[in-house]
């Protein structure tokens, strides 16, 4: 039988973590283990994962979600799991949420992705999922060619041995999407969400568009230069991300002069 190791990236939010590891550890087919990869949390996160007897756990520094993933994935892939299981510590999965994944694994060894659910609602879709707004429309058992990597995310060893894993250098902000065309794009592996395996993400409230302050937005600098590394990954050719890349730059200007009210010029 396959193993699997559910992998959480953690920093700064330990109640949430609990309630993650806690939905982990009451899955209806529980994963054979449970890593927790703490990017230097500054909280009470180590004190707290020193006193799981069930929990292994990596402490690190800040590296960001994409180090945090680099970690884990790597170290679930050294130590023989077939399947890895990743998520962020502010979502948890719903009890039969790994049941659900593995019924529908596959011999083809699809990126397979839970449906990301409100966790305030149960039942509105986080981000667009083939433009279903709750999981209540959804008729088919698993939705074609789409996921939300890493919220429930369930990655094959195979998969890993092929593409690699997220690049730590892209620290955040971009790092899941460019893992994620890489995979299914790069790779052409196929990728699927299970309607019936739910995991509970908060509502995603940012936009862009919204007024940023400039001197403490620094994640806005790993949005912007992630893009191309996005676009790399989801492009054909190299000449095509450099164009798409261009387009996206100025697009980026224009909501910049359009949206934003303080600091333009210094945005720009």
């Amino acid at each position: 039988m396959e193993k699997v190791i559910a992998v959480v990236v953690s920093y700064n939010r330990q109640a949430l973590l609990a309630e993650c590891i806690n939905a982990l550890r009451t899955q209806s087919r529980k994963p054979d283990a449970i890593l927790v990869v703490n990017n230097g949390s500054t909280d009470n996160t180590a004190v707290w994962l020193d006193a799981q007897p069930d929990v292994y756990h990596i402490t690190q520094n800040n590296v960001g979600s994409a180090g945090g993933f680099n970690t884990g994935i790597n170290w679930a892939y050294k130590n023989g799991y077939s399947w890895i299981w990743c998520m962020d510590d502010d979502g948890y999965p719903k009890q039969d949420a790994l049941e659900m994944l593995l019924k529908h694994e596959g011999f083809e060894r699809s990126l397979l992705n839970c449906a990301v659910i409100n966790k305030e609602d149960k039942k509105s879709f986080v981000w667009n999922t083939n433009n279903y707004k709750t999981i209540d429309e959804v008729k088919e058992s698993v939705i074609e060619g789409i996921g939300h990597p890493f919220n429930g995310t369930m990655i094959h060893r195979s998969i890993v041995a092929k593409v690699g894993t997220p690049k730590p250098s892209l620290f955040l902000w971009g790092d899941e999407t460019e893992y994620y065309y890489r995979i299914t794009r790069r790779y052409k592996i196929p990728v699927k969400t299970v309607a019936s395996s739910i995991h509970y993400h908060p509502a995603s409230a940012y936009t862009y568009k919204q007024d940023w302050d400039y001197k403490n937005s620094w994640k806005m600098y790993f949005y912007v230069r992630n893009r191309f590394h996005i676009l790399q990954s989801k492009c054909s050719t190299k000449a095509m991300a450099v164009i798409s890349y261009l387009v996206f730059l100025v697009a980026f200007a224009g909501i910049i002069l359009v949206f934003q009210k303080s600091d333009k010029l210094r945005k720009l």
